[in-house]
């Protein structure tokens, strides 16, 4: 294993993920707010789930997201 590549192609990875989930929770928040669903000043529990089926990795990290 090319621990250089490795490391490379996990942090793309990771950073594909941070993006992409950034993204659809702002939409979602600024829809359920928009929608009434929300009143803007939540804190709202996530969580969040990491699985490599190859290597037999699943993780939860759970945490809070503050809307104000």
């Amino acid at each position: 294993m090319n621990e250089d590549v490795f490391n490379v192609s996990v942090r793309k990875f990771l950073k594909k993920v941070g993006i992409t989930s950034q993204r659809e929770i702002e939409k979602a928040v600024r829809a359920a707010v928009a929608s009434g669903r929300l009143k803007g000043h939540e804190v709202l529990a996530a969580k969040m789930t990491l699985a490599v089926e190859a290597v037999g990795l699943a993780v939860e990290i759970d945490g809070a997201i503050e809307l104000e």
